[in-house]
């Protein structure tokens, strides 16, 4: 028999079937992990079997070894998908689907299972109890590491040094007469281990809650539309229930990694500790390697975790859910560039099963279609509590300007913020720019600081005196002279979270505040410590980017300010508008969630855009209804797809070389194949040079198919024959962020 397999690499010339023969010393499936003797290296290197046949027409060589881990076959099949859909490397999709810390080249240096030395006895109790008896065993303290064994059962060293006078030495003395022995124990790395398990029970649902749940009973795909504080997540755990009943798992997604604690608090609470299994990034390796296998052996049955949980290997899967589904980090930005919903309509067509779909401002493209009847749309008009939507003020920073206000809050949301901080209400300010100032400029010459390695302006953070470059990494000392025209008139334009913090801090002498953006969210659990401290320690008020907009329930935050509600609008994305209402009412979502009323301060230079106005009465209908419009005209997603064709290189020369090359083959192959499509030329991309890489891209607007695949597909092989020294070319599928 003969294995046809994909080896593990990121070279584009290796994405293809290498036919290998099957030892019959060796149980070879379709998914099997392997080692091959591959090209002239002295090593074996590793790839994924994803199909088996009679026999080769090549002379082949035969596999060395097998691993025990291997991938299902369902996404074996999900991996060829991904690998034609977004036109990458199919190795880059099954890596994917491999445990956390086991793609290394190194496989000594792979995670595995955490195991420690326990010491336990080696002969009969009585035969022991018989020798001490009889003196064979002389010392005392020999004789105390026996019996705190016999009398304790198997212990540690730590253990046996604590609770006798005992070493080491001692027990290696005993190990080495026979009467103990080492015992391996394996222990899981258990990202809980620092929570409060309280028992809840299900909640009453409302009639709009209880009708929705009922009309999620058959597979199928369906969008909950639902307000700020409507009770999604109260659906998303009888769901949840209902599948453990059946003993099915469920995959429940969450965009933001500081969304995770708080929807793991919730289901701990509800489903106790042994059924949940959590993946996110700020996990360690090991934690998340010993997730995965909890997974795997089916120990739980309840996911919960951001984007790549998806791929999560769960057993009997009946259910996915993805909460706040219009997010944009649910699509990678690195190889294979890949969009999480995509991937989870694939599974639930494939093992037919439910999609829920969440958000109080879905994706266009998904209230599109379920207006089309392609997804059922469940609406839910009320909050749980009964609790109303909070008044939204909008203030004209012109204006504010006009009457000489420079300061970063406006003077109505100063006034509001006194009124909580009387009251002893929590609020939120919500700017998503972190650090202190945007940009630093010489007032003589017109000179911006600018990273060395990208086309940006550098950051200052004023709490490390440095600046920053937030793309690359970069970091330099700040700037009191220009390299320019060496004059001294340096100035700090822009601001960032940690000026308004210093701002409020002026404003308001006796408010607490605390800081949740990238720079205070480093370290592992974080995100949880910061929010809690907010929560329970009635923190006056919580500065952050948009990790503070979506999906936190903190009931005694009655106001919200958001500080410029315009940074979306100035991105140029064609979808800025979308984010833009998004963004403000998910963040206006957060004020009033309790008994008290809430309220929100937008600020904006553009008081009269329509993302703006509606968001102020927070009627997603209506904006709806302007944007589709406009889409339609502009031939943007949903009624077209956009294809970005993103080239690099660290030479312009060669990158504009390759841009034209590309270029000239595309409109050929358009212009003969008659290709219904739009072919816009190659122009340098928005931001033009980052980490040393000179960027441009190519735009076309199609209906994405499989002629529209292939067409792509030769291209990037095109482009391979070009043999670049240091080009590189991406493809994405209706990407987020055009920049």
């Amino acid at each position: 028999m003969v294995a046809e397999i994909i080896i593990d690499s990121k070279v584009k010339t290796l994405n293809r079937i290498f036919d290998y023969e099957i030892p019959s010393d060796l149980e070879i499936n379709i998914g099997s992990r392997v080692f091959v003797p591959f090209g002239n290296k002295k090593t074996p290197e590793e790839g994924i079997v994803i199909g088996i046949k009679e026999k080769s027409e090549y002379k082949v060589k035969k596999i060395v070894s097998v691993e025990e881990e291997k991938i299902d076959k369902t996404y074996i099949e999900l991996a060829k998908w991904m690998s034609k859909r977004y036109i990458c490397n199919l190795a880059d999709s099954l890596r994917l689907m491999l445990p956390p810390g086991t793609t290394k080249k190194d496989v000594s240096k792979r995670v595995k299972t955490k195991t420690i030395n326990l010491i336990t006895l080696s002969k009969d109790e009585e035969e022991i109890l018989d020798d001490i008896e009889s003196k064979k065993i002389k010392s005392e303290k020999q004789k105390d590491v026996l019996e705190f064994i016999i009398n304790n059962g198997t212990s540690s060293i730590d253990d046996i040094e604590l609770f006798t006078d005992a070493s080491k030495a001692v027990v290696s003395t005993l190990i080495k007469n026979g009467y103990l022995e080492y015992q391996e124990k394996t222990v899981e790395r258990n990202p809980f281990i620092h929570k409060v398990d309280k028992k809840t029970s299900d909640l009453k649902l409302t009639d709009e809650q209880k009708e929705t749940l009922e009309s999620i009973k058959e597979s199928g795909k369906y969008l909950i539309y639902g307000i700020t504080g409507s009770g999604k997540t109260e659906i998303y755990m009888q769901l949840i229930e209902r599948m453990l009943k059946e003993n099915k798992s469920s995959i429940m997604l969450v965009p933001e990694i500081s969304l995770t604690p708080q929807t793991v608090d919730r289901f701990l609470e509800r489903f106790g500790e042994e059924k949940i299994a959590v993946l996110h990034s700020k996990l360690s390796i090991g934690e998340r390697y010993d997730q995965w296998n909890k997974i795997k052996e089916n120990k739980a049955k309840i996911i919960i975790g951001a984007r790549s949980a998806i791929f999560a290997p769960a057993k009997d899967l009946g259910l996915i859910i993805i909460d706040e589904e219009h997010d944009e980090s649910y699509q990678s930005e690195m190889s294979p560039r890949y969009d999480a919903k995509e991937v989870a309509e694939f599974l639930a067509n494939k093992l037919n099963i439910s999609l829920v779909l969440g958000s109080a401002t879905p994706d266009l493209k998904s209230y599109y279609n379920s207006l089309n009847g392609n997804i059922k749309l469940l609406k839910l008009t009320k909050r749980a509590n009964n609790s109303t939507l909070p008044k939204v003020y909008i203030v004209d920073l012109r204006q504010e300007l006009a009457n000489g206000n420079k300061s970063m809050l406006s003077k109505k949301l100063q006034e509001e913020i006194t009124k909580n901080l009387e009251t002893n209400k929590q609020t939120i300010l919500f700017l998503n720019r972190r650090g202190f100032s945007t940009f630093v400029m010489c007032r003589d010459c017109g000179y911006t600081v600018k990273c060395k390695r990208c086309n940006i302006t550098m950051t200052y953070h004023k709490n490390e005196n440095k600046l920053k470059c937030h793309y690359c990494g970069f970091e330099q000392k700040v700037v009191t002279e220009c390299p320019e025209c060496h004059s001294k008139n340096i100035k700090y334009f822009g601001a960032g979270t940690q000026k308004l913090e210093d701002e409020v801090h002026n404003l308001f002498k006796d408010a607490t505040t605390i800081r949740m953006d990238v720079d205070t969210v480093s370290k592992k659990n974080s995100h949880e410590e910061i929010l809690n401290k907010f929560r329970n320690e009635n923190i006056d008020i919580l500065i952050g980017t948009q990790m503070v907009v979506k999906g936190h329930h903190f009931p005694n935050v009655t106001l919200v300010g958001v500080i410029s509600a315009d940074m979306n609008l100035n991105l140029g994305d064609y979808n800025a508008n979308e984010k833009t209402f998004q963004t403000l009412t998910q963040v206006a979502g957060r004020a009033g969630r309790g008994e008290y009323e809430g309220r929100v301060i937008i600020q904006t230079y553009n008081p009269d855009n329509y993302a703006i106005e509606y968001s102020k009465i927070q009627d997603y209908d209506k904006f709806y209804n302007a944007e589709i419009e406009l889409r339609k005209q502009l031939k943007y997603p949903p009624f077209c797809d956009i294809i970005l064709i993103d080239m690099s290189a660290k030479n312009m020369n060669e990158l504009e070389l390759v841009a034209k090359k590309l270029h000239t083959y595309l409109k050929n192959r358009v212009i003969n194949e008659k290709f219904g499509l739009l072919l816009y030329s190659p122009v340098p991309s928005p931001i033009d040079r980052i980490k040393d890489r000179y960027r441009w891209r190519m735009i076309i607007k199609c209906k994405y198919d499989e002629r529209v695949n292939n067409l792509l597909t030769d291209s990037l092989e095109e482009f391979l024959k070009m043999k670049t020294k240091t080009a590189r070319v991406n493809i994405e599928i209706n990407p987020n962020n055009m920049l």
